[in-house]
């Protein structure tokens, strides 16, 4: 938890003002950097895919791995700080990637090993909340930094010092916790262990699923923090929030999400993992609807966009948790590396299409970038469906 808040804090500073640097600063199309953001997922999927294999493996494990991705992440900060065309941010794009590609399923398996399975929801509750505090954090800093200086490069300088003391952490305080257990003859080839996982039908449901969670996650990281500043008829110009209006949006976003991670954790937990994925997708439609509301509204936007982010970051709470604990629930022991990775796929190729989708979205007239958010509250129905399929499958297998 300590070192994922010390790193979250660098990631804060980036986060949001990413696009909007690389759009208003550097001059480049939304459209090209959606399809730069994106291509990050590209090479997390190449990360994910070793991820899975190296933290299952007794020789590296999930510590070395751990180190490994955030030794990448840094570069990756360090090669973004210096971008000046496409080309550098298409580079540190596919570097960035294959950090965060590397990370994730060795930290989530990580959290799996140490925990006791009814324990699993507060357990990834307390580590994303450790995530969004350093998150916060960041964000603040970025607001303070980016109205003292207007210095974007100086963020991406500092969250490489973040994964710099993030891969200190890991080296001097955290001990390698896998204990491989014998698997039978037919699994131990890496590539068998995949076969083996993507045969199971029950996941092969909430990979569809995850795939359509992770493309909302990714408008409110891509998408969202452009819109405000550009499309939001707002003042005089109607140009949109300013960046300490939006810096102070994504900290109520984040402070909601800070709040209501253990409790609505401990909420959820009464429920199945698709029961709660379902509230997710719920909240999801009806921020997303208040996102629309934004754009054709004349008068309070500041106060549905302030509704907007305090449900979505609802939404996100609610969802990650229940999504960890089921990854979890389905997954044998010795095979939580390539579960984790799989997972971690979800991501990757959310991170590719949501980007890619909203920049386009972004690039066209003001009527179809407001009724973009309303097709996203109306897909909703789609996750709803499959959850509910999913959720027969787990009491049939039951």
């Amino acid at each position: 938890m300590l070192g994922r808040f010390l790193s979250t804090i660098g990631t804060g500073l980036t986060l949001f003002y990413a696009p909007i640097f690389f759009v208003n600063e550097i001059g480049l199309s939304a459209t090209s950097v959606g399809f730069a953001l994106g291509s990050a997922s590209v090479s997390g999927v190449v990360g994910r895919i070793l991820s899975g294999s190296l933290a299952d493996s007794p020789q590296i494990g999930r510590r070395r791995t751990l180190l490994l991705a955030t030794a990448i992440s840094a570069l990756a900060a360090l090669v973004l700080a210096a971008t000046h065309n496409f080309f550098i941010l298409i580079v540190g794009q596919l570097i960035s990637g294959l950090g965060i590609g590397l990370y994730w399923p060795a930290t989530e398996a990580v959290v799996a090993d140490l925990t006791p399975p009814e324990n699993s929801h507060e357990s990834f509750a307390l580590t994303r909340l450790a995530d969004n505090l350093g998150l916060g954090m960041g964000i603040v800093c970025s607001g303070v930094l980016i109205n003292a200086t207007g210095n974007f490069r100086t963020l991406f300088i500092i969250d490489a010092i973040s994964f710099i003391v993030f891969f200190a952490v890991i080296y001097v305080a955290i001990a390698e916790n896998y204990q491989p257990q014998p698997i039978q003859t037919e699994l131990t080839s890496h590539f068998a262990v995949w076969i083996w996982a993507l045969r199971d039908r029950r996941f092969l449901t909430y990979i569809a699923v995850n795939i359509i969670f992770t493309i909302y996650i990714s408008q409110l990281h891509s998408t969202l923090p452009l819109y405000l500043k550009n499309f939001v008829p707002v003042g005089f110009s109607a140009t949109g929030f300013t960046a300490t209006t939006i810096s102070t949006l994504f900290a109520w976003h984040l402070i909601v999400a800070i709040c209501g991670q253990l409790p609505v954790a401990r909420v959820v937990k009464r429920f199945s993992q698709p029961q709660a994925l379902a509230v997710s997708a719920i909240l999801w439609a009806i921020g997303f609807s208040s996102i629309w509301f934004i754009g054709v509204c004349r008068t309070g936007h500041l106060f549905w966009a302030t509704l907007a982010l305090g449900v979505l970051a609802a939404a996100v709470v609610s969802y990650t948790p229940s999504a960890y604990s089921l990854v979890t629930h389905l997954a044998p022991a010795s095979r939580r590396g390539v579960y984790f990775s799989i997972n971690s796929l979800c991501w990757a190729i959310g991170y590719f299409i949501g980007p890619l989708l909203g920049g386009w979205a972004l690039d066209q007239s003001k009527l179809l970038v407001n009724y973009f958010w309303l097709g996203l509250a109306l897909s909703v129905l789609l996750t709803l469906a499959i959850l509910l399929y999913l959720n027969r499958m787990l009491v049939s297998s039951q």
